[in-house]
């Protein structure tokens, strides 16, 4: 047989022979490469993860050193109106004043604010001295201020998620029957309708009762009608006394100023999520808050 003669290596093949141990190393510094940045980019995360949860832990321990703080204070306060032991006005409206500007969120303390007036109207009225009564009229004007600035408090937040209405209720003759104005208002898309009646005044303690007529759509059973009735005064607070309606939203009245001319007052709808942190939403309405959640998120 013939020999063949050897295959002459051209350009191509000359290149191949020394691109071998090339790629080789190019491969083995790819990895290494790969290796770093992904060592580089677990460390991270790590340092990332580790960050976290030392923030968490700083945060849960801040919070537990503040709920204790907040509550040995909430209970050092309220024995003092529990307490038999008698305490001046002067230590009891400095004592609502703590209380009030901490936990007025999460405390109904119209009662507190009801007592220590009753306390103070008494005291004013055993008074023998121009001074005493004069006393007691700043304990009132103070108890009253407090009132309305947590009112104002709470407002600014729920205006910020809600709606609201102002009407002035005409006090120069006999308001006793008298509806305001309709109001209709949308929240989420619910479209609600309030009609306000003045059912009474008590214009030495400041304080009207309301008649309201709350209209809303259901889309099975039609229009559904709510009716409640309540007194607002100054310590009534919009987070705490309010009116819950359908998919949990809820309704309040606050009385803004009164005058032996006028009271202007103000319906608020906002979230049930801004009411007190007392209140609990029912199982059925957060089964069907995260429906709704769930179809709108999906495709």
């Amino acid at each position: 047989m013939d020999e063949q003669p050897p295959k002459r290596r051209d350009a191509w093949d000359k290149m191949e022979i020394l691109m071998r141990p090339v790629g080789g190393l190019l491969t083995a510094a790819a990895i290494t490469g790969l290796g770093f940045i992904t060592s580089g980019a677990l460390s991270k995360r790590q340092a990332i993860d580790t960050n976290t949860r030392l923030y968490t832990e700083l945060m849960s321990r801040r919070e537990e050193s503040e709920s204790a703080l907040r509550k040995d204070m909430c209970v050092s306060i309220l024995s003092s109106f529990v307490n038999p032991r008698d305490v001046g006005l002067s230590a009891s409206v400095l004592n609502l004043e703590m209380l009030a500007y901490n936990f007025h969120e999460s405390l109904n303390l119209k009662p507190l604010f009801a007592e220590l007036r009753r306390r103070v109207l008494r005291e004013q009225a055993e008074a023998k001295t121009e001074a005493a009564r004069a006393e007691n009229e700043a304990y009132l004007e103070r108890l009253e201020s407090m009132a309305r600035e947590i009112v104002r408090r709470q407002m600014i937040v729920l205006e910020g998620v809600g709606r609201k209405c102002d009407r002035t209720i005409d006090l120069t003759g006999d308001p006793i029957g008298t509806s305001l104005e309709p109001a209709t208002m949308v929240l989420d898309g619910v479209e609600t309708t309030f009609a306000i009646d003045v059912l009474d005044v008590d214009r030495a303690n400041r304080e009207i009762r309301i008649g309201l007529s709350i209209e809303t759509p259901d889309p099975e059973l039609g229009r559904q009608t709510k009716v409640a009735s309540f007194t607002v005064s100054y310590f009534d607070f919009p987070m705490i006394d309010n009116t819950r309606l359908v998919g949990g939203q809820r309704c309040a009245v606050v009385l803004n100023s009164v005058s032996d001319q006028s009271a202007d007052i103000t319906l608020v709808l906002f979230p049930g999520t801004y009411a007190s942190l007392k209140e609990k939403p029912y199982y059925n309405e957060v089964i069907e808050n995260v429906l709704t959640a769930n179809q709108r998120l999906a495709p």
